[in-house]
């Protein structure tokens, strides 16, 4: 579904990604670890096309799309739930819901309001309040819900508990295999490396920019001495 080769990537005169390859196949869930600053935001802001590439390819679903603008690439079935949460403060929690309800490229509508409310109790309770009057923990909610607005294909989830309660952080990592188990590829950035190797199939690490360890998540969960070295867990 997503293929990234030979990434090179740079901020100003930082050259931040050097090579790097990912392959997240269509049904699957990936897990992006590393500690701060090695590059994991910007490998997601790559391939969405909020930085261009100066080298390497970035394929959706076969065609290649590297640098295309990252409305094009949310219209090829790509959600994302950017760090920070990007929400609208000054709409209510229903308008920034339903401005993103859409049909999926497929034209399927698995995801309706009513199905986010659902997911999401805690936004039916505040469906007037703004963006702004959200408490951290339900901004995260109504990202999420956005984007499963859209009816995506892939859902990039990057630092989706930070900063959270832990009950809250609960609730975002089951609603995370929830969309798991729907169907929905999922890329998942956190800093919480054994709920993200818990939470998917494949995993890579990096470091200072390039992929220095990969593979089913389930072996990277055993090899405590890597995980510890690479990631200080």
């Amino acid at each position: 579904m997503l293929q990234v080769e030979g990434l090179n990537t740079y901020l100003g005169d930082s050259h931040i990604l050097r090579g790097v390859d990912v392959s997240l196949p269509a049904g699957t869930a990936l897990g992006l670890m590393g500690r701060n600053g090695m590059g994991k935001t910007t490998l997601i802001r790559s391939v969405m096309g909020y930085v261009k590439p100066r080298a390497g390819t970035v394929r959706w679903q076969g065609a290649e799309c590297t640098g295309q603008a990252p409305e094009r690439m949310a219209r090829r079935g790509i959600g994302y739930v950017p760090e920070g949460r990007g929400i609208f403060p000054n709409l209510s929690v229903r308008e920034n819901l339903v401005m993103s309800a859409r049909a999926g490229v497929n034209g399927q509508r698995d995801w309706t309001y009513e199905r986010v409310l659902e997911t999401f109790p805690r936004l039916a309770e505040r469906l007037d309040h703004g963006g702004q009057q959200l408490s951290g923990g339900e901004q995260q909610m109504l990202s999420i819900g956005r984007a499963l607005m859209t009816n995506p294909l892939l859902m990039i989830l990057d630092e989706a508990t930070e900063g959270l309660a832990p009950l809250v952080v609960a609730e975002i990592w089951r609603v995370i295999a929830l969309i798991r188990d729907s169907g929905i590829s999922t890329l998942i950035v956190d800093r919480n490396a054994r709920q993200v190797l818990a939470h998917t199939d494949q995993a890579v690490v990096m470091e200072k920019g390039r992929i220095v360890l990969a593979g089913p998540s389930a072996q990277l969960a055993e090899d405590t001495e890597a995980l510890h070295q690479l990631l200080g867990v």
